[in-house]
């Protein structure tokens, strides 16, 4: 990483940009591929345990880099979420609604909105980030509960592409 060394301020956020975008078409074109070979459940299937292995290693690595407490609760996790590649790439809000709760809203979703310029349906995440956003959540902190509040293949959710509620911690 020395040769980052003289890249200014600007230049390293456009770095992590587009690792971010990079990273996530990444995603999408595995993703794809699985789908064409084996059809879109193996193709979730086989996302699922892919998320359920990433999601806790990714949340830990954040956690190190950017000393968040192990069992720090919500306020933990709000900070580890907004450190996530997806954060970079998917525009976001995290509301505090009551004591005890934090939502994440997806307020623009960069697969969907890919998959929906290729003539392509909504990606039916909802199975997948059930995985991806519980265990990422278990692993800043295993009080954390995790509920979908909105993912597709549900209806619109208004103004974001999905919700996520968790709660505890």
């Amino acid at each position: 990483m020395e040769h980052l060394r003289s890249f200014s301020r600007e230049e390293l956020l456009a770095l992590v940009e587009v690792y971010a975008k990079n990273w996530l078409a990444h995603d999408g074109c595995w993703f794809l591929a699985a789908e064409e070979k084996l059809g879109m459940e193996a193709a979730i299937e086989l996302d699922t345990r892919s998320w359920e292995r990433f999601s806790p290693a990714e949340a830990k690595r954040i956690m190190a880099a950017f000393a968040i407490p192990a069992g720090g609760g919500l306020d933990a996790l709000e900070k580890a979420l907004w450190l996530r590649l997806y954060a970079c790439v998917n525009p976001q809000a995290v509301v505090r609604p009551e004591p005890g709760k934090l939502v994440l809203r997806v307020l623009d979703c960069r697969v969907q909105s890919a998959r929906r310029k290729k003539g392509l349906k909504d990606f039916p995440c909802k199975s997948v980030g059930i995985v991806e956003y519980t265990q990422f959540a278990r692993a800043v902190d295993p009080r954390i509960k995790t509920r979908c509040l909105n993912c597709p293949p549900d209806p619109s959710g208004g103004d974001c592409c999905c919700a996520w509620e968790f709660s505890g911690g």
